[in-house]
């Protein structure tokens, strides 16, 4: 193969043609040996970061609070709209506290991704704590996606792979950026092709953005009167492609605090409280996909149809907000994706139609319109 130069924490081949330094080792092989390493279910325990905000801190919201527990036991897509001050970032930036620590397997792709990238630091050979990415809303097309010259370089997205990908003030961010994560988001990988290069990057991240409901981000409030035009309200919508939302699997509106919340002096669950419950709906999972899949979000066609059963008074249900919501094909699955993880986080075997009931509860936003 000859010999290898480059950057610190990058092989550069020097006369192959096409390089994939992520599926040229398999995420489950050694680079070193080419051998299979053990694809172990075990949890590597490390004390969480002392940089992570605990989700208790956090007053009121208890309806984001849920949609926030629902997502992180899925790895489900979610978007908070709300005006300024509500606390949409805080919750975001809650959510690493409330997810479960990498799996052996996990960490090993992870880590790979960032020496690829040169950020792996040098004490820490192996990352334990799922990643959280939040790129200014300045990014680029290749800072998000991959690439750059020579050898691509991984993305915004597959640096969170596995983790979150959090997208404060998401219409501010360039269209083309936007519409980029699209494919990604449903085919969870990125294919970046250069010149005599071709590079497929792992892209298995949540994504969870924040926004206002209006250009001045006081629509719908009754304290404070909008002051946008309808045509400005009507292009900051825009910025988000139908295609885009298609793909948000809970939208959740984040109201302004009332005064009692604000002057309240205790708060919500602690994540830990909220992690155990987190951890024993992923166990769940786990044991379901016998290590194929790691959570419900990635289910396929094949996924839905042997896992995603339903009782007769769910499919019921589902079936008048079908023609109530008008739902597309994608946000049908995706409805039952969400059903599935909210009944496995109560221990439920078949879905039932207090579960698509809530699921529908996130979906509607969208479908209904905004508030």
């Amino acid at each position: 193969r000859g010999d290898l130069q480059g950057p610190p924490g990058m092989l550069l081949p020097l006369h192959e043609p096409k390089v994939d330094p992520v599926r040229r080792w398999g995420l489950g092989d050694d680079p070193r040996g080419g051998r299979d390493l053990p694809l172990a279910p075990r949890v590597i325990p490390e004390a969480p970061p002392p940089d992570w905000i605990d989700l208790g801190l956090v007053k009121g919201q208890e309806h984001a609070r849920r949609a926030l527990e629902i997502a992180a036991a899925g790895g489900h897509h979610l978007l908070l709209i709300g005006p300024p001050g509500a606390g949409k970032s805080l919750l975001a930036r809650c959510l690493p506290g409330i997810l479960p620590p990498l799996s052996f397997e996990e960490a090993l792709e992870v880590s790979r991704i960032h020496s690829v990238a040169g950020l792996l630091p040098p004490d820490r050979p192996l990352l334990r704590w799922r990643p959280f990415r939040a790129p200014h809303h300045t990014i680029s097309y290749v800072g998000m996606v991959g690439g750059g010259h020579g050898i691509p370089v991984p993305g915004e997205i597959s640096l969170a792979h596995h983790g979150v990908l959090f997208l404060d003030e998401l219409p501010e961010f360039d269209r083309r950026v936007l519409e980029a994560l699209r494919q990604p988001l449903e085919d969870r990988k990125i294919t970046v092709v250069r010149a005599g290069v071709s590079v497929t990057f792992p892209a298995s991240f949540m994504l969870v953005g924040a926004m206002n409901p209006c250009p001045c981000g006081h629509f719908g409030d009754a304290l404070r009167p909008c002051r946008c035009r309808p045509h400005e309200i009507v292009q900051y919508r825009k910025k988000l492609s139908g295609p885009f939302l298609d793909r948000i699997d809970l939208f959740v509106h984040v109201p302004r605090l009332t005064k009692e919340e604000l002057l309240g002096e205790g708060g919500g669950e602690p994540s830990e409280a909220v992690r155990k419950r987190v951890m024993e709906a992923r166990e769940i999972q786990r044991r379901r996909f016998a290590g194929k899949l790691f959570v419900n979000a990635e289910m396929g066609p094949k996924e839905v149809r042997k896992f995603c059963v339903l009782s007769p008074q769910a499919k019921a249900l589902l079936a008048k907000a079908i023609d109530r919501f008008a739902l597309t094909g994608r946000g049908y699955v995706r409805t039952l994706k969400v059903a599935r993880t909210i009944a496995d986080l109560s221990g439920a075997d078949t879905i039932e139609a207090e579960h698509v009931a809530e699921a529908l509860q996130y979906r509607a936003f969208a479908e209904e319109g905004w508030p």
